[in-house]
């Protein structure tokens, strides 16, 4: 199980872009200690030194799921400002979102057509009257290349291969850079409020959810001994 999360802190000042920083450590630090398998993906550093403005991660192992499921949301920290001392604001966001991954392609040369055609241009009269060109298309996506360079159609078949392969490698490339630029579109939604994960100080410790839970169950254990007074 693979997973793919992208670390952001949208269009927040330098302070979420240290917080992402932080964040990006616990993430590696805490998959570490889940025995989790993760790769850096990409890292966008931020304007002060030791920040980072956005970051993903491919995280896989046997509780992947249950690992990412922890993190995705708005994350806050309660903290000075380590940019600008004065200022009052206390609280800082980010968020986590999981990006989703495209379904890999598998290539087959089943899905390859050939065509022998004449060549063109230039070559003498052997290559104007044998079809030694060879036209290479890929059904599914109809991308098609030619290749003329040999007078033997067998070179030519092997080149067009290739020719293909590759230009199907780029286009597969340019078609992911276009996935992930509209996942960047996640860095518009951050939104504040309900964070999964709070931390605060200088030393971003993570703040103990527990407490909360604490609360809520005494506050039901006095709810149902009002009701039955």
């Amino acid at each position: 199980m693979e997973r793919i999360i992208q670390i952001t802190a949208g269009r927040g000042p330098a302070e979420c872009t240290w917080v992402v920083a932080q964040v990006l450590k616990k993430v590696l630090e805490e998959a570490q200690e889940h025995q989790l398998e993760t790769v850096l993906l990409q890292r966008e550093t931020g304007t002060e030194n030791g920040t980072v403005e956005t970051a993903s991660i491919a995280i896989k192992g046997k509780n992947a799921d249950q690992f990412v499921n922890s993190w995705i949301g708005t994350v806050q920290w309660i903290g000075q400002s380590q940019f600008r001392k004065m200022h009052k604001r206390k609280n800082w966001f980010i968020g986590i979102f999981e990006i989703e991954q495209q379904k890999n392609s598998l290539f087959s040369g089943n899905d390859i057509q050939y065509q022998a055609m004449r060549s063109s241009g230039a070559g003498g009269q052997h290559v104007n009257k044998v079809s030694s060109a060879i036209r290479a298309t890929h059904i599914p996506t109809g991308i098609a290349v030619v290749a003329m360079d040999s007078r033997s159609q067998h070179q030519n078949k092997k080149l067009a291969t290739e020719r293909l392969i590759k230009k199907l490698e780029d286009e597969k490339l340019l078609q992911l850079k276009d996935h992930v630029g509209k996942q960047w579109e996640n860095q518009l939604n951050v939104q504040r409020g309900n964070p999964i994960r709070v931390f605060t100080g200088s030393d971003f410790k993570k703040n103990k959810v527990e407490k909360s839970y604490k609360g809520t169950r005494q506050k039901l254990k006095n709810d149902l001994r009002n009701e039955h007074n």
